[in-house]
């Protein structure tokens, strides 16, 4: 299998009255890459994401899972394939840090199904990965945003997807929990996981993705590999300010002027 998630001739929007959200996308994601989606606001990238999710149906094209078309998957199969780490998510009951990540469980339980000893198990390892097994008793509106990203991560590596995508995941973390993240995502990688991110920070498609695609007016621009793509001329270009790519001990890094 070359290709673990693909977008074919891909178009939607959210309205017949205004301009398409995504128009003919085409992308191709192999087994065990990582890929940075870059873009201005209003690119299309978390909507590429939701398609992903099968949350958002194409008005034209197909998204394929595994070479099967993301239609013939159930809900559940989905949900034991796919995982999601959005920005931020709206948590309307005090939950505990350790039930919340318990909810990633939930497409692997059987209809009704309570979680298993093993399934507890499975969440208090995702909350050590996170850097977080400390919190597992607070409750989720207590904590501070940062550490509400990482039990969303947590949630996320409960679920134990072959894919993980992930929505501007350092948009709420200081640099301490950034390098957390960059190094829970690299492990993740090893252990074959196929991960794709969208993010506003070329600094961390450099420092972890060996994928990138730039994407205006969801459109691709250009996509292939991170040291091809995120270039000073084309990260200029895609966000209308002067960005030099410097390297600083061996690590590129992006800086704009």
């Amino acid at each position: 299998m070359n290709e673990l998630l693909s977008f074919r001739g891909v178009s939607f929007g959210y309205s017949r009255k205004t301009p398409p959200a995504i128009t003919r996308l085409d992308l191709a994601f192999k087994p065990g890459s990582i890929t940075a989606i870059l873009g201005p606001n209003g690119a299309g990238k978390t909507t590429l994401l939701y398609l992903a999710l099968g949350w958002l149906k194409p008005w034209g094209g197909e998204v394929k899972l595994a070479g099967k078309p993301l239609q013939n998957y159930s809900r559940r199969i989905l949900g034991q394939q796919i995982a999601l780490i959005p920005q931020s998510e709206h948590i309307p009951f005090e939950y505990t840090v350790l039930e919340y990540v318990l909810l990633g469980r939930a497409p692997h339980l059987p209809p009704l199904g309570l979680p298993s000893p093993q399934d507890e198990t499975i969440a208090f390892e995702a909350l050590e990965k996170a850097g977080i097994p400390h919190l597992y008793n607070h409750s989720m509106l207590a904590i501070s945003g940062g550490e509400r990203q990482l039990a969303l991560a947590a949630r996320a590596l409960a679920q134990e997807p072959r894919l993980l995508l992930l929505d501007e995941p350092t948009s709420h973390l200081d640099l301490s929990n950034k390098s957390r993240l960059v190094h829970i995502l690299k492990d993740l990688q090893k252990q074959g996981i196929t991960i794709l991110m969208t993010t506003h920070e070329p600094d961390i498609a450099l420092a972890i993705s060996d994928q990138a695609a730039l994407m205006e007016k969801g459109r691709v621009l250009i996509s292939g590999s991170t040291d091809e793509v995120a270039t000073s001329e084309n990260l200029t270009a895609i966000y209308r300010v002067p960005v030099k790519i410097v390297t600083l001990e061996g690590k590129k890094q992006a800086v704009w002027i």
